[in-house]
């Protein structure tokens, strides 16, 4: 396939709005057809988006009403979802929910550290090869969350395959733990085009904090800071396709707007993002190192880090409630809630950063609660 004619913005089907427990089948319907009205047709589901209903949407939405060869699907071997090593039931079953016939791009999904070897196991890679062979998939790679030098050693020893999906945002870019630039630059280096996800950083860099959308304005007063994320990486070399995860009709029509006449970052304008991301670099977050000694002592048993680093930090640099709060509930899980803290200080006493918890935890409480 030639990548270039592929249109330079992908809509993940992974945040589709939903009515209770269903996805919004008409809502999505209406955002799918302003989407390929607009010139664009590249979708991406997995197995795990919204607890399954993700794939089974493809087919109301798309199977059922475009002509096949009208749209590009992308869909993803998760190695959590593959029973007893049958990767063929899995596949068919893939195929079946989404009634595509077959995929254009399909993934080896979330790989990283903790997992590749997992696929090595189930013979995951020969298996994307053999589906590409057969006809079922048109181009076959992976998305990765890993360090560079994995990436690195992944694509060495499989050569075989086509793209890789990477996640790239401007406050990634030189994180230490993400390491998007060192990823990108890998890719590019064994001559691999590459996938964009998360170029907004999960709706993080389309909220921002009041000075940080002041510099933005200046650059350009028409675009939104989403905007100036989605555009930061669609003007790096040899991006297949940007995808962006669209709940409602809004945010696909921000996106169409934005890509629709898309322009490379001006000097002007780069200089803007540059500065914003010190700005978030730089935000008054706690310096929490996860070393769980407080989780260890707390007789409540609140998970202290995952608030604190999760949801209380987000909150800090990006100022967006809604986020931090879904963050905050994320973090929490079943356990106790920061309210639930009975203020003994135990957690203070062996905390290494000295860190005034029980303070931060009333905070919380207040700010997610």
């Amino acid at each position: 396939m030639d990548y270039t004619s592929i249109p330079k913005l992908g809509f993940g089907l992974m945040r589709l709005p939903m009515i209770g427990d269903e996805v919004d089948i008409e809502q999505s319907k209406k955002m799918a057809d302003d989407f390929i009205a607009a010139g664009f047709n590249y979708f991406d589901t997995a197995r795990g988006y919204i607890n399954g209903l993700s794939e089974r949407a493809v087919k109301p939405i798309l199977s059922d009403r475009y002509p096949r060869e009208s749209f590009i699907l992308a869909d993803k071997y998760s190695w959590w979802c593959i029973k007893d090593g049958d990767s063929e039931s899995f596949f068919q079953s893939q195929l079946e929910r989404t009634g595509a016939g077959y995929f254009d791009f399909y993934l080896l999904h979330a790989v990283d550290e903790s997992n590749y070897e997992k696929y090595d196991a189930l013979g995951a890679w020969a298996f994307g090869a053999a589906k590409k062979k057969e006809g079922l998939v048109r181009n076959f790679g992976f998305s990765f969350h890993g360090k560079a030098d994995l990436l690195d050693k992944l694509l060495t020893e499989h050569p075989e395959v086509d793209f890789v999906q990477l996640q790239l945002n401007y406050i990634d870019w030189e994180d230490d733990g993400v390491q998007s630039r060192l990823c990108y630059e890998t890719a590019r280096k064994h001559g691999k085009g590459v996938l964009v996800m998360e170029p907004v950083k999960g709706g993080a860099l389309a909220v921002l904090p009041e000075k940080a959308r002041e510099i933005l304005k200046a650059a350009d007063e028409n675009r939104t800071p989403a905007s100036f994320a989605l555009r930061f990486v669609a003007s790096l070399d040899g991006i297949i396709t940007v995808l962006s995860g669209m709940s409602n009709v809004a945010q696909a029509a921000d996106n169409i707007a934005t890509m629709s006449d898309f322009a490379p970052l001006s000097e002007k304008e780069a200089d803007a993002v540059s500065a914003v991301a010190e700005i978030l670099k730089n935000a008054p977050t706690v310096p929490c190192t996860a070393c769980k000694y407080c989780t260890e002592n707390c007789p409540m048993g609140i998970k202290i880090p995952s608030i604190l680093r999760g949801a209380y930090n987000h909150y800090k640099s990006y100022e967006n409630i809604d986020v931090a709060k879904a963050r905050y509930n994320e973090a929490v899980g079943g356990a106790a809630a920061a309210s639930s803290c009975i203020g003994c200080g135990a957690c203070e006493e062996v905390c290494p950063q000295k860190l005034p918890i029980r303070a931060l935890l009333e905070e919380s409480a207040t700010l997610f609660e």
